[in-house]
């Protein structure tokens, strides 16, 4: 069982670091798509304030995860590893396709489908966690939505005397500030939830660490109100490392496809989200940078005419993001199911 264990927690690993390939599109698509860096130097640009995150975030996400949505004593290996397999194929899947779903709520839904598997409805912890995150499905983009709009509008008119090329040399730089802010917030919201997952596990797991030597006893945790330090390093280093590798599918749908960006828009609606993000993570709800920024997107392409934002392309992500929680969870369920008879 610690071999088990241990292989769940690499498994863990494994999921941040597609959470950072598939995500990483989020931090880069718009500084990509204004051509402001190459593509390389965005990634790498990202994924340096993706890791900066692990010295200066807050571990509430990563609490809430742990014991916000399945009922603790519901928790084992085997409820993790089925849920971590349903998010993997999800985000696997969506990648492929080029949507722009979310990884955390794909996680959230697997670890579910896979409890609720074990242990049929009472496995869910209802209250506040889930009203907070299914809320934040549906306001979070309407926030960045909101935000970007509003900012792209002040912008627009503090710089309305300036030349268009003016304009443009001093938003490519800002773009520079905004895309480190969206990185920034990118890993100290999602980085938490791999990192929630794994302090669920070994919580559920500590009786086969009792007592145990050397570097084993970094394993054993006695309850979720403690994140150690490794499990930190180790999330923000593998969702860093995604990141580098970039999910260029997804770049391309959101940085072109939406609707066509300039510095200014690309500044504004990082901007937007990584302030929606941030205060996300501040009060601990597990957001989804995805909807964030293609909500932002959307706001700034609105302010010059609503006909610039490609609404049938955006209302193709809507129905992605709507059936991702019941998707990985389904998922998670079948792998659950398959693994039963090894639980005995």
């Amino acid at each position: 069982m610690i071999a088990f264990v241990l292989a769940i927690v690499g498994i863990a690993f494994i999921f941040d670091f597609i959470n950072g390939f598939h995500d990483s599109a989020n931090s880069i698509a718009t500084i990509v798509g204004t051509r402001v860096l190459s593509p390389f130097a965005a990634v790498l640009w990202a994924a340096t304030f993706n890791f900066a995150a692990a010295f200066f975030g807050s571990t509430a996400v990563a609490k809430a995860v742990s014991n916000g949505f399945v009922v603790q004593s519901f928790v084992d290996p085997w409820v993790i590893c089925a849920g971590l397999v349903g998010a993997i194929i999800w985000n696997l899947f969506t990648w492929w396709y080029g949507i722009p779903s979310s990884s955390s709520h794909a996680l959230i839904g697997g670890f579910a489908g896979a409890a609720v598997a074990k242990g049929g409805l009472p496995a869910l912890a209802w209250g506040t966690k889930w009203i907070e995150t299914l809320s934040a499905i549906a306001l979070s983009p309407l926030f960045g939505m909101i935000v970007a709009f509003i900012l792209m509008v002040i912008v627009l008119n503090l710089f309305q005397r300036a030349t268009p090329n003016r304009v443009d040399k001093i938003f490519r730089r800002g773009q520079l500030v905004s895309s480190a802010m969206l990185s920034f917030a990118h890993g100290s919201n999602d980085a938490q939830k791999t990192m929630g997952i794994i302090v669920g596990l070994l919580v559920a797991s500590k009786q086969y660490f009792i007592g145990q030597t050397g570097w084993l006893h970094w394993f054993y945790l006695e309850d979720t109100k403690r994140i150690p330090y490794w499990v930190e390093l180790c999330a923000y280093s593998a969702i860093s490392l995604g990141t580098l590798f970039g999910g260029w599918r997804i770049v391309h749908t959101m940085g072109s496809r939406i609707t066509r960006l300039r510095p200014v828009g690309g500044f504004c609606a990082e901007t937007a989200g990584a302030i929606v993000i941030m205060t996300a993570s501040k009060f601990g709800i597990p957001v989804s940078t995805t909807h964030t920024i293609t909500g932002s997107i959307v706001g700034v392409g609105a302010t010059s005419r609503l006909s610039a934002v490609r609404w049938g392309l955006a209302g193709r992500i809507v129905w992605a993001w709507i059936v991702t929680i019941p998707a990985a969870a389904a998922v998670a369920a079948v792998a659950y199911a398959c693994m039963l008879p090894f639980t005995r």
